[in-house]
């Protein structure tokens, strides 16, 4: 992806490998979240990919539900999962190969769908709107993609959902203002209907889930990341920031470890 294009810090192009693993990690991570898998299978059924129709898996990361909607279109069917980043995309391309799935990728933006009008039969798009400044002209975009009749589902994270626990009462507006300052739009997820209804498509079921992380094990990554970030910010202190640690690392040993988001998922299409 240029720099002239419109898009979210999370796919802006970065050719540092350690950087790309980094996000594949997480994206495998999440992906093995049992949350996550279950509002995906949800989102799935609903939809209802068919043989022969045309899908598109707009911010398609590693690929992975580009191959679910490429197996549910065959025979006749094309999906193809646009993604800006070139080591995403690059990955994408190899798990694809190596599954023998037919799912395609290219470079693309969700700002502007490389796509004509009324193309596509299907549109899935996970956890992309969070890191746009400007959701809502993603989303008109996909309306306009789709045909008549087409379907979307659209599944993102309400960051105000954050749960980190134990953490103490003055520390928590802390990791609220750090844990919500990291997306363009933190709290997607409760917007997603309305943007689709803006966009003159036809709302027809709303899910949810919380994606919970293991009560016996610190998510260290992220915790480590929330606290240098308000430390960093002068929200905290380096006293507070170590207590953090000590108390969740004791609840860990204990299973009383919680770091947990809410996920939404809405279904959509577009009236004939």
């Amino acid at each position: 992806m240029t720099n002239s294009r419109p898009t979210s810090a999370f796919h802006a192009a970065n050719a540092d490998p350690e950087v790309t693993e980094r996000l594949i990690a997480a994206l495998d991570a999440q992906a093995a979240n049992p949350g996550v898998r279950g509002l995906r299978a949800w989102a799935h059924t609903r939809l209802a990919a068919q043989p022969g129709e045309r899908a598109v898996d707009v911010g398609s990361g590693t690929g992975s539900e580009t191959r679910v909607l490429a197996a549910a279109v065959a025979p006749g069917g094309v999906a193809t999962g646009l993604e800006p980043h070139p080591g995403l995309r690059a990955v994408a391309e190899q798990r694809a190969a190596d599954a023998g799935s037919p799912a395609r990728f290219l470079d693309g933006d969700a700002l502007a769908l490389p796509l004509p009008d009324a193309d596509l039969d299907v549109v899935w798009c996970e956890r992309v709107l969070q890191h746009l400044s400007d959701p809502a002209r993603a989303v008109a975009e996909i309306a306009r993609v789709l045909r008549p009749g087409g379907r979307v589902a659209l599944l993102d994270t309400d960051w105000a959902t954050f749960v980190l626990h134990p953490a103490a009462p003055e520390v928590r507006p802390a990791l609220a203002a750090v844990t919500q300052g990291t997306a363009a739009t933190p709290d997607a997820g409760r917007q997603l209907a309305g943007w689709l209804a803006a966009a003159g498509l036809t709302v027809d079921e709303l899910g949810s889930d919380v994606l919970v992380h293991d009560p016996h094990s610190v998510s260290w990554p992220i915790v480590h990341g929330l606290g240098t970030a308000a430390l960093g910010r002068n929200l905290i202190t380096e006293e507070q920031r170590d207590r953090l640690y000590a108390d969740l690392a004791s609840a860990a040993e204990q299973g009383a470890f919680l770091l947990s988001v809410t996920m939404f998922a809405v279904i959509a299409h577009r009236p004939r």
